[in-house]
């Protein structure tokens, strides 16, 4: 591994996209912790409900969303706008005919949609400054007596923030044209792979020597656990990221001649987990909602006159459901994490694979499905293939988003350790890992040299 390592640094261009890459992402770091100029620098949050939500959309914002800084808003606007027209290209019939143009389509919808990203910069800025319960502002800034920022300095941040995110926006498009690998991807998982110092910090001080019993420490059968966990879920993640189901092909024959063309057999390949990481994205960022609403509507219901009237029993109930929504560990709120993450599952795949659309594609060049005729049937055939390996992939996707809730709950493991156990974290950063790996391989086969993975 070492000398292939090695291999990789002697060839020039590879060796300066990299590095490119990596300076690219310390400037991503170095801006990741320069505070707003007038936002207070003591930590914000108190573990409230709102606390929790941003917490949990921070793991795919590439940012920390309870702290704002300059690049306060991370990426979660244009990963937002390139979801709305992603799915608007389905339904849409003008959008839909600029992604058949090819790359020219594409560049048309690349620039909608950094449009559409500074819109949402805009409006998420408002919010957050507005609203958001965990900014705290300093004095010289704000209204006599409020904590409210004068509308010069409001409209100050909403435009640092904007281009805070417009410039993440624009370091991720120079990593994939000049680096390697997907630029959006790398700054999430670099966002990702930087907690694991605090995560180890927080292993370490909660160690012990002695077996694990009810103080809560971890003792050396914990840690024997846990290394077997970790093992455990990376090879499913793996093994079910890089599984395929191989449809054969074959292409029908042509005469030209004396030469015959064609007639080969090839493989389709279907990806397990279609899906990707959305609809762990989905369902974490969307259960929180509901909570949150609750918790609102309970408040309407709080009788301070008389804690024992039936009002006052209400908002318990709905406090109640609240929590368990909020709380991430209740058996509800687990229940209505798988049911959203199946659904959203068969959702995403419904909209990123088109059976139809390739059923034509594969009669366009003579291919065809031995067994089924081209066009209807070999549509229904692939959709019905496509609904079985999606509820195995769901089935995957929620068992892995349900092992950091496990572990948290069970080995009484602080979350930002059982976090790296599965969930959106893990699965973000082996993919990306994955498309990194394969992206520097092709530069090695390009130069006969072996690939990382081979043997």
């Amino acid at each position: 591994m070492w000398q292939k390592l090695r291999v990789v640094f002697t060839i020039p261009e590879l060796r300066s996209k990299i590095l490119l890459t990596l300076g690219l992402l310390a400037i991503y770091r170095v801006g990741y912790q320069i505070p707003l100029p007038m936002v207070d620098s003591s930590p914000g949050g108190s573990g409230n409900q709102v606390d929790n939500f941003l917490e949990r959309i921070s793991v795919f914002a590439a940012t920390d969303l309870r702290q704002l800084t300059i690049f306060g808003l991370g990426i979660m606007p244009y990963i937002s706008a390139s979801i709305v027209f992603q799915l608007l290209g389905s339904v849409w019939p003008p959008i839909e005919r600029l992604r058949k143009e090819g790359q020219t389509g594409m560049k048309k919808i690349n620039e909608y949609t950094r449009y559409l990203t500074v819109i949402l910069c805009v409006l998420q800025s408002i919010v957050f400054l507005k609203y958001a319960p965990v900014v705290n502002y300093q004095p010289a800034f704000c209204n006599p007596g409020s904590n409210e920022l004068h509308f010069g300095w409001f409209m100050t941040a909403v435009a640092i923030m904007t281009g805070g995110t417009v410039f993440l926006m624009w370091l991720g498009e120079q990593i994939d044209e000049y680096g390697i690998g997907n630029g959006i991807s790398l700054l999430i998982m670099a966002s990702i792979l930087a907690q694991m110092p605090q995560a180890m910090i927080d292993l370490r001080q909660n160690m012990s020597t002695q077996l694990s019993g009810s103080s809560g420490q971890i003792g050396p059968d914990k840690l024997i656990v846990l290394a077997a966990l970790f093992v455990a879920v990376v090879f499913g993640v793996v093994f079910i990221t890089m599984g395929q189901r191989r449809i054969q092909t074959q292409s029908a024959k042509h005469v030209r001649g004396r030469r015959v063309y064609g007639g080969t057999k090839q493989f389709l390949p279907l990806r397990i987990n279609q899906a990707g990481v959305m609809p762990i994205i989905f369902a974490s960022s969307l259960l929180m909602i509901p909570g949150l609403l609750v918790g609102f509507i309970a408040s309407w219901f709080v009788d301070t006159k008389n804690p024992e009237s039936i009002w006052s029993g209400i908002a318990n109930l709905l406090s109640m459901v609240s929590n368990g929504l909020t709380s991430g560990q209740s058996l509800l709120y687990i229940v209505m994490y798988i049911a959203m993450i199946f659904f959203f599952c068969y959702f995403w795949t419904s909209i990123t694979f088109n059976p139809k659309e390739m059923s034509e594609n594969l009669k366009d060049h003579g291919t065809f499905i031995p067994g089924y005729r081209p066009g209807k049937r070999t549509a229904d055939y692939l959709e019905k293939v496509m609904l079985r390996i999606t509820y195995v992939g769901a089935g995957f996707l929620a068992a892995v988003a349900i092992v950091p809730i496990l572990v948290n709950i069970q080995l009484a493991i602080p979350f930002s350790v059982a976090s790296f156990y599965g969930g959106t974290s893990l699965l973000i950063a082996v993919s990306v890992a994955f498309d990194l790996i394969q992206k520097i391989d092709n530069h090695l086969l390009m130069r006969s040299y072996k690939g990382l993975l081979e043997s």
